[in-house]
């Protein structure tokens, strides 16, 4: 059905398996620092259009590989699909990031709502990947992604992006039980969602808990982990006769490693806030590790970028197990010139 995979060092790397070099994508790859992805957007009319746009989703999706030797595809849609499919209202107001017009905030909104079919109201994410996989003709791996129960919750929840998570903190505390129903949910979403992407030809799958770092660490344990392990217990781990790694990703959550890799996941990202080479000692012999540069460095001189490149695989160290990737997704106004000498520098090694 696919062509084979002529470049597999990032599924290698996810499973701690040997690497000639070691693998580098970026989150964010395919975003607004490229040019052509400027343009693209603007033919589509809106960033949902482009989404729900399979042929566009797969331009884009592609767009940085064709630029830079990445070593991965990772899937172009939004951690907010799923809300979306359950008739929340998703749009983006300028300057302000996703909002949505319906944001559940009762017991009883909680309990009207239920996880969408991925192959009917999020069909057009499945259509997107089978497109790229079939245009990626087996240059590199594609990943297929999806927002953790917690962090979909936030949103849900506070009906945008948040500094205090005021309403959802309200929720954790005055009324566990209907948080806890929320999430079950979503968990529930979110695994039938990555398995229906995995179907359609995702080869490595990645949960992003962007806020599960706002959560005490018992809160975390109980509100975002639980909910990433039941999703991790419920993937389809074998496809088209090769293991499908998953990653967990918490920004803000360096100090609960440990606790992650006993999810039964194969990798964790890591943020820049961690020290990679501390963390390979906690949880290097469980799991494989992506990160951890910190966006920022792309700011710099590419001599800058290079250097700053190379302390990270230094502190990493030999031996496999290492995914090179920045620490969160990449700001707009980089230039890519920068990601070009930053791809070399990592294929280059030491």
């Amino acid at each position: 059905m696919h062509q084979p995979l002529h470049n597999d060092r990032l599924l290698r790397a996810l499973l701690r398996e040997p690497v000639d070099v070691t693998p580098i994508w970026i989150m964010r790859q395919a975003g607004r620092y490229l040019p052509e992805y400027r343009a693209t957007r603007a033919r589509a009319g809106s960033f949902m259009d482009l989404c729900r746009t399979p042929e566009l989703a797969c331009e884009v999706t592609l767009q940085p590989l064709t630029r830079f030797p990445l070593d991965a595809a990772i899937l172009f849609s939004d951690i907010l699909t799923i809300p979306d499919a359950m008739g929340l209202g998703l749009y983006f107001a300028e300057g302000e990031g996703p909002r949505f017009e319906r944001p559940v905030r009762s017991a009883a909104e909680i309990a009207a709502l239920a996880a969408p079919d991925p192959e009917i109201e999020l069909a057009y994410v499945t259509d997107a990947v089978r497109l790229i996989r079939q245009e990626l003709a087996g240059r590199a791996p594609l990943i297929g992604f999806s927002g953790s129960p917690w962090t979909l919750a936030t949103y849900m929840v506070e009906g945008g992006s948040s500094k205090e998570f005021s309403h959802i903190k309200g929720l954790l505390y005055e009324n566990p039980a209907a948080l806890h129903q929320l999430l079950d949910t979503l968990a529930s979403a979110v695994t039938a969602y990555l398995n229906a992407q995995i179907a359609a030809g995702a080869q490595a799958v990645m949960i992003f808990d962007t806020w599960g770092g706002s959560l005490t660490p018992s809160g975390y344990r109980e509100f975002s982990l639980h909910y990433m392990q039941r999703i991790v217990e419920g993937l389809t781990r074998e496809n088209e006769g090769h293991r499908v790694p998953v990653t967990l990703f918490t920004k803000g959550g360096g100090q609960w490693l440990e606790a992650m890799a006993e999810t039964g996941c194969d990798a964790l990202g890591l943020d820049w806030t961690t020290d990679i080479a501390d963390a390979r000692r906690r949880v290097g012999g469980q799991v494989a590790l992506q990160g951890n540069l910190d966006p920022a460095v792309l700011y710099a001189s590419n001599e800058r970028v290079a250097e700053e490149a190379r302390k990270v695989l230094a502190a990493y160290g030999d031996g496999p197990g290492h995914v090179f990737n920045l620490g969160h997704g990449i700001h707009p106004a980089i230039d890519p010139e920068r990601v070009a000498a930053l791809v070399e520098t990592v294929h280059a090694g030491r």
